[in-house]
């Protein structure tokens, strides 16, 4: 009798552990390695204990993320600022929106290089390095013009390119790269302008290595997105209050020491 009390009790705990699985819902999200994945797979127990399985899959561009969640492939991405994903939509005619209480944090973006310590040293003729999508390219020349080293036709803008570029003193050089490969690019150029998540997969510390870096007032909040017609699912929501615990905010200051700022 005892045996099969046992065996019955055993039987019944793994139906519950079936059943309790496949109850779990599942939200795929799109991330970069860098703090974007670091910080989801941080609250993933948290919402494992509300039934959500949360997939995080890590991507190293800018751009397969958003045509990954625009596919329906991922539920949601997190690895982009509001100006990016404001000039992705136009570009690629989709309408992607950051979900409601949707802003995580700020990367800070800064100028680093190899060849001169201030950038007061930075010569005549010097070849800078920026990111060549919109927002970011713009991001680096508004940084650039805030170390006074060119002046925009309109400060106001957060997309300039360098035909915006009014005044340019020291004659320099701009060499539009892919984001990802900024930092491979340093030994090259005399400074290159590169997005925090990829400063620190290259082991650059940006509190300590960078030149110059954006203050906390930076518009460039990270953003989590969605598809339209998914930004009000209960389960984003869930991740997203998930995102905004003091736990959180505790992890990102701690592990990033200022690299990465709370936006919440």
């Amino acid at each position: 009798m005892l045996k099969k009390a046992l065996s019955a009790i055993a039987i019944a705990t793994l139906a519950l552990t079936a059943l309790t699985a496949q109850a779990a819902d599942v939200l795929k999200v799109g991330a970069t390695a860098v703090p974007h994945a670091e910080i989801l797979n941080h609250v993933k127990p948290a919402l494992k204990a509300q039934g959500i399985d949360l997939q995080i899959k890590e991507f190293s561009d800018y751009v397969q993320p958003n045509a990954a969640v625009e596919d329906k492939q991922l539920d949601v991405n997190f690895f982009q600022h509001q100006p990016y994903l404001d000039s992705y939509n136009k570009d690629r005619k989709t309408s992607l929106v950051a979900v409601p209480n949707g802003k995580v944090h700020v990367e800070p973006f800064g100028g680093y290089s190899q060849k001169i310590k201030n950038v007061k040293d930075l010569k005549d003729g010097a070849t800078i390095a920026i990111p060549n999508d919109p927002s970011n390219g713009g991001r680096a020349l508004i940084l650039l013009a805030k170390q006074g080293l060119i002046e925009l036709k309109d400060p106001k803008s957060l997309t300039p390119t360098p035909l915006d570029v009014a005044k340019n003193p020291k004659k320099l050089k701009f060499k539009e790269l892919e984001a990802p490969l900024l930092p491979r690019a340093l030994a090259d150029v005399d400074l290159a302008l590169i997005n925090t998540n990829y400063a620190i997969e290259a082991k650059l510390n940006p509190t300590k290595d960078a030149l110059f870096i954006e203050g906390a007032d930076s518009p460039y909040t990270n953003i989590v997105v969605s598809r339209q017609d998914r930004a009000n699912d209960p389960n984003i929501a869930k991740l997203m209050n998930a995102l905004h615990t003091p736990d959180v905010k505790k992890f990102i200051l701690e592990k990033y020491k200022g690299a990465v700022v709370p936006a919440f």
